[in-house]
């Protein structure tokens, strides 16, 4: 089955939204998409919402703020944070785009800041309009010991709510793996749009 669900005949240039947390699983859905779905013409949005009820340290594991300091943080701490955070999410999200950039596909960032990244992520794809939107399964906050498969709650969520077709990038067991590699696919219809599983996984 074709994992792109947007006819090939169609002659429109897409735009076509990457929506990424800054985890390994987004940073691969990332390397997917340029290899198996985006095509000449096409135009890409990375999308990321930045929590802002968490802090993110080196190994990407979330901590709340309330719990990053002892004692209550003063104005002054507080934006100075903000500030170092808002230029390392900038960096990373820069790092996490050199694919596109070798590929020379034209993108732009869209960073936004927000409580609830699953109802914000929809809200920013029905405002920013693209003819798709891909994601990873398992990063956005998802439990690693998520069973095999399973769906993070906010790719589900994103699934059944978004108002056009979600692309939803599993992530192998082995990263290692051949992103070219045939993949397995399965597809359902949902009010909002298509929805597409990518397995990547070469056959046993």
């Amino acid at each position: 089955m074709d994992p792109n669900p947007t006819s090939a005949t169609s002659t429109t240039n897409r735009r076509i939204a990457i929506a990424v947390d800054l985890s390994d699983e987004s940073a691969y859905a990332l390397r997917w998409a340029v290899q198996n779905y985006l095509r000449p013409g096409d135009s890409v949005i990375l999308l990321h919402v930045r929590l802002t009820s968490v802090l993110y340290g080196a190994d990407w594991g979330s901590t709340s703020i309330s719990d990053a300091d002892d004692g209550e943080p003063t104005e002054e701490i507080q934006q100075k944070r903000e500030e170092d955070f808002d230029a390392f999410t900038a960096s990373k999200a820069q790092e996490l785009a050199q694919p596109l950039v070798d590929a020379n596909i034209p993108f732009k960032i869209h960073v936004v800041k927000d409580h609830d990244m699953k109802e914000r992520l929809c809200l920013e794809v029905e405002r920013l309009g693209p003819n798709a939107v891909i994601m990873g399964s398992r990063g956005f906050g998802a439990s690693r010991k998520n069973a095999k498969g399973r769906l993070g709650s906010v790719s589900d969520y994103c699934v059944h709510h978004c108002v056009c077709p979600v692309v939803v990038v599993r992530y192998p067991d082995d990263p290692a793996v051949s992103l070219s590699a045939p993949a397995k696919v399965t597809q359902s219809d949902f009010a909002s749009g298509a929805v597409v599983e990518s397995d990547a996984k070469k056959d046993a």
